[in-house]
């Protein structure tokens, strides 16, 4: 009998862990292993999140790449990674260190290189950026920055209802480390994306998405240009941020399903 593959499945800002849980059954209904852990400092459920926002503040892409990485190490095999915004960033980093086997990055956060800087992401992240001193803290949004950044393609009530299921604070590092990447010789956010000896990279888009748009993603493909590994993109056109959990998020899991099958994974 053959050992499951594990999958690790990285939120990314703003989501709980366990908003991962559907995709996790079906995962396991289809003969992985998967596993979604917290961030560094995430409590157990999205009720003790709100209410110690402190425990999240101040960890930066290096403080979560450093953590999955142990994640990963306790493993009895490399995992394949699905990650969603910055999880999607964090994904990248580790498939390039050769932790994992392959990764999907679904609406990626930008890493160092990309520079297109849409006005949507700006709005998107202004509830961080408007404070120099959220650098240190977590940073919650209200339903109304929630339905511009995550749920402006679903109905307002789906938004609504997402927001109150599943949002955490969120660490204002990162943002700020991502903003400042391509002035910053040695930025967390440097993915080693000429790696020739990584596993596969599926980049998942969603055309209607204002946080991470499209451009973004595209101009990410392009970083791998000097790479001869698998590197492919999909694209959602009618999805927005919150397409890993929406009434949608199907189509996006069975997408990656069947991709990971046609890599024989």
């Amino acid at each position: 009998m053959t050992t499951p593959t594990p999958i690790v499945f990285i939120h990314g800002l703003w989501l709980h862990a366990t908003s991962w849980n559907p995709w996790i059954d079906l995962f396991t209904a289809e003969g992985y292993a998967p596993i979604a852990p917290g961030w560094p400092g995430d409590p157990d459920s999205v009720a003790e999140a709100r209410e110690n926002p402190e425990s999240i503040a101040d960890h930066g892409i290096d403080d979560v790449v450093e953590h999955f990485a142990g994640i990963i190490k306790t493993l009895d095999s490399a995992p394949i990674l699905i990650g969603h915004s910055f999880g999607g960033m964090i994904a990248q980093k580790l498939l390039g260190q050769d932790l994992a086997r392959a990764a999907v990055a679904i609406d990626a956060a930008q890493i160092k290189g990309v520079l297109p800087l849409p006005l949507s992401a700006l709005r998107a992240t202004l509830p961080v950026f408007k404070n120099p001193a959220n650098k240190h803290r977590a940073v919650s949004l209200t339903a109304e920055q929630f339905r511009f950044a995550f749920g402006n393609a679903i109905p307002e009530a789906e938004s609504d209802a997402l927001f109150e299921q599943w949002t955490i604070p969120a660490p204002g590092k990162p943002l700020f480390e991502a903003a400042a990447a391509n002035f910053s010789p040695h930025s967390p956010a440097k993915v080693d994306t000429g790696n020739q000896s990584r596993g596969p990279l599926l980049l998942m888009t969603g055309g209607k998405d204002h946080t991470v748009p499209e451009a973004v993603v595209r101009a990410t493909l392009k970083q791998y240009r000097h790479s001869e590994a698998v590197t492919d993109i999909t694209e959602f056109p009618d999805k927005g941020h919150s397409l890993t959990i929406d009434n949608g998020w199907r189509e996006v899991a069975d997408t990656a399903l069947t991709w990971l099958r046609a890599q024989a994974l």
